[in-house]
């Protein structure tokens, strides 16, 4: 994956829910996964000393029963183990995967009361950096050993691996993970042990322009899909917090000042719902020439065209109006303003994700 770019906010809320109720944990964590499973690296499952079981490391099934059994030895003897599983092809379909293959589960101990455990003391500087809007790497050993090595994007380092070499090696490896965001087991020059590096990125945001009738079920569904959302409109008779529950954030003034103070990067999409080209364009001008995953401009092919075609002639390259994705949204045939907004946030995660859009069940 790319890190799930919110299994993090996920492992959180499961932490919370169990420190309510649990001392001790046995945290499962799916490292590797030879086959095709929609659980990606980094899924977790927790089983609490008092049998409370939240998260799941596949989709349920015998890997899951598995991991269960597992995890209550681990919490018995208090020694992790690296469990491995293989499933044959009749297996792996009652579960999800679409072929047999072999699973790498990391079984350890966490106690959620102690503030020296090495665990939830790198989960404290995860949580830190994705805080800072920086991404971090946590990296644990597969060799037996209850350790972990955060290093975050802005060079700063938590805990240890106890090995000064193995650390590293692991930070020259962390740096070439942040650009193709995929979580890995790899073995370090060291010591030659497994470690498994797992990145995690700051919540991803969206970024709607105009609060019209579009942007109120996107910014709810942004909400859902555990998004930060901001709105901005010049008109604070509509950018209400009546209208707009659930985001997290509303401005209001000159868009044009607005949208050059923010930041984009590649965890922000940007949507402009205005309909309205004394909008739309100042936006677009501060847009276009900063780093941003997604740019949507809700309206006709038409009317994006004319937008677009000003803009040329103001000196924009064809590469950087290539960005703009208008109409807004894949092809669902949405009419409804929320259908408008469910095709576009589709669109949204096809654009992050590198994907066509195009239907499971066309995949070869």
């Amino acid at each position: 994956m790319s890190p799930a770019r919110d299994a993090l906010r996920e492992t959180f809320a499961q932490l919370d829910a169990l420190r309510a109720t649990e001392r001790r944990v046995a945290m499962a964590t799916l490292v590797t996964a030879k086959g095709a499973t929609p659980r990606k690296e980094g899924a977790k499952m927790w089983v609490g000393e008092g049998g409370r079981i939240l998260g799941a490391v596949t989709i349920g099934g015998c890997i899951d029963a598995r991991v269960v059994e597992e995890s209550e030895g681990v919490l018995a003897d208090g020694a992790p183990r690296l469990v491995t599983m293989s499933l044959s092809d009749a297996d792996a379909w009652e579960i999800g995967f679409t072929c047999g293959g072999e699973v790498e589960v990391l079984i350890e101990p966490v106690s959620l009361t102690d503030p020296g455990d090495p665990v939830m003391r790198a989960y404290d500087a995860v949580r830190a950096a994705r805080d800072r809007g920086h991404r971090a790497v946590m990296i644990a050993p597969l060799g037996g050993a209850i350790a972990r090595y955060v290093i975050g994007e802005d060079e700063t380092r938590h805990g240890t691996l106890g090995s000064v070499g193995d650390e590293s090696f692991a930070a020259a490896l962390a740096i070439g993970m942040w650009e193709d965001g995929a979580s890995r087991v790899a073995e370090l020059g060291g010591s030659k042990t497994r470690y498994f590096f797992e990145l995690h990125a700051p919540p991803s945001s969206l970024i709607v322009f105009g609060a019209g009738h579009v942007s109120i079920p996107l910014i709810a569904i942004a909400h859902t899909l555990g998004w930060r959302t901001l709105l901005v409109d010049a008109r604070e008779r509509y950018a209400t917090r009546e209208r707009f529950p659930e985001a997290d954030e509303i401005r209001t003034g000159i868009v044009r000042d607005i949208a050059a103070s923010l930041t984009y990067d590649k965890n922000t999409s940007v949507v402009l719902t205005a309909h309205d080209y004394k909008f739309e364009v100042p936006v677009l001008r501060e847009v276009l020439r900063r780093e941003a995953a997604y740019i949507g401009l809700l309206g006709s092919r038409k009317r994006g065209r004319a937008v677009l075609d000003f803009l040329a002639q103001e000196g924009y390259s064809a590469a950087e109006l290539a960005r703009v994705h208008v109409p807004v949204g894949l092809d669902l045939g949405a009419e409804t303003a929320a259908e408008i907004a469910v095709a576009t946030a589709a669109e949204i995660i096809a654009a992050r994700n590198h994907r066509s859009g195009a239907p499971l069940s066309a995949r070869a």
